[in-house]
């Protein structure tokens, strides 16, 4: 922490000094010019220019051209914002594979640069753009749902289909944040997107304000909608990440020490010809509900296909393994870059983070009180444990792992993880259908 600090301290210093060397700039912009400038003067000092002058100006020019000349304040608060995300990554193992690319690519999207020479994300033909369009055009979403349908087992689902009720309840967020964000004065479409937060299903999060809140569709009044798609998917990716932090309080607020003791009984056995049948009749079903979400669900349920086929094993451990590591690197990294200071530092992000932190809330105790409500007309040993109800939202798994660790806590010998993988997967394919819904009344 010692050499951190120290770190710090002289880039500041470095930055600080900006006035000694004759740099007053105040956005990247001035900075080119006062560059073209220097470089003129340079060009046309006198032939008899001492050696210590010319050094001086060569300095002063290379300086320039360095991070250190253009850093803003917002640069900085980003970048340890950034080593923050990779502090919390490595250390607590708060989703290590989605918060250290992230983080990486908060750095690097925030490194100052002097505009023109395609390097930012936002310039058109750089390196950065390119890998960033699969975001903008909602490529990277279903990708990573493929890995995602590759990796899951519903066998849990299959077994106690009512459980799905539990996903749906927690999306009970999804439009508890649409109504607050009209509230705070954003349009419709924004609305929308900034919604999906509450499902805690990053994939989902940018699928959706990539086609909503884009900052290129234009609104029946003229209007231009704003660019959400770092803020909305930084949020929903941070609150996945602190599920282990948010979810335990309101676990052991709203339920009893007795109800978290409650044992299940144990699941049924699937055949196999079921876990084949499953993602054939839910592909059907699920679009049919919501064909808007078809690139999502399609892809999850044609990955568990190719789980379940037992015919496709090298094309699934293809899509749960490389492919889908590739994709988390890229949109981690272009998600992370996209945080440019002067574009994420605003008023619509932080109330786009309150709103994410309210919703992710809200739909942990509405999959909780749902639970608690099903156990009225259960009995027996068919009564579930409340807290499953908090793996309705869509952080696979660690919501899961979450109850489970609750579950032990109250009672050793109470293992909760796979009665909890039901409500969690039903998550995961709720919010995309609620994408979907969305999707439809305002894309």
């Amino acid at each position: 922490m010692k050499k951190l600090i120290l770190i710090f301290c002289v880039l500041s210093l470095l930055i600080f000094i900006r006035p000694v060397l004759g740099f007053n700039t105040n956005s990247n912009s001035a900075t080119l010019e006062g560059t073209s400038v220097t470089t003129t003067q340079i060009d046309k000092a006198p032939q008899h220019e001492g050696v210590f002058e010319g050094a001086f100006r060569g300095i002063k020019k290379f300086y320039g051209y360095t991070g250190f000349a253009n850093a803003t304040s917002g640069n900085i608060i980003m970048i340890i914002i950034g080593i923050i995300f990779i502090y919390l990554g490595i250390k607590f193992d708060y989703e290590p594979l989605l918060l250290i690319p992230i983080g990486t690519g908060v750095i690097i999207g925030n490194i100052p640069f002097i505009a023109g020479n395609q390097t930012g994300i936002y310039e058109t033909g750089s390196v950065l753009n390119y890998l960033y369009f699969g975001v903008v055009k909602g490529i990277y979403p279903p990708l990573i749902f493929l890995g995602i349908g590759a990796m899951t087992d519903f066998s849990s689902l299959i077994a106690n289909p009512k459980l799905m009720l539990l996903g749906a309840a927690a999306q009970i967020g999804v439009f508890a944040t649409f109504m607050g964000a009209i509230f705070l004065g954003f349009n419709l479409p924004e609305a929308g997107a900034i919604g999906i937060i509450g499902g805690a299903d990053g994939p989902t999060a940018i699928f959706l304000s990539s086609k909503l809140a884009n900052g290129v569709n234009i609104l029946a009044d003229g209007t231009t909608v704003k660019n959400l798609i770092g803020p909305i998917a930084i949020a929903a990716y941070s609150y996945m990440a602190l599920v282990p932090v948010i979810q335990p309080p309101l676990m052991r607020m709203l339920i009893s020490k007795e109800d978290r003791k409650i044992k299940m009984k144990p699941p049924r056995a699937v055949t196999q010809k079921e876990k084949m049948i499953f993602p054939v009749v839910a592909l059907i079903l699920t679009t049919f509900i919501s064909p808007s979400a078809l690139p999502l669900l399609g892809m999850l349920f044609f990955g568990n296909l190719l789980k379940e086929s037992g015919r496709t094993e090298r094309l699934a451990d293809t899509a749960r393994t490389k492919l889908i590591d590739i994709v988390t690197i890229l949109l981690g990294v272009t998600v992370g870059a996209s945080t440019q200071a002067d574009i994420f530092i605003t008023k619509d992000s932080l109330l786009i983070f309150g709103l994410g932190a309210i919703s992710f809330v809200i739909a942990t105790c509405g999959g909780l009180l749902f639970a608690k409500f099903m156990n009225r007309f259960l009995k027996g040993d068919n009564k579930i444990n409340p807290l499953i109800g908090a793996a309705g939202v869509s952080a696979v798994p660690d919501s899961a792992r979450v109850v489970h660790t609750e579950g032990l806590k109250s009672d050793p010998s109470n293992y909760l993880l796979m009665h909890a993988m039901a409500p969690n997967v039903a998550g995961v394919i709720g919010s995309a259908i609620a994408a979907g819904i969305i999707l439809s009344f305002l894309g």
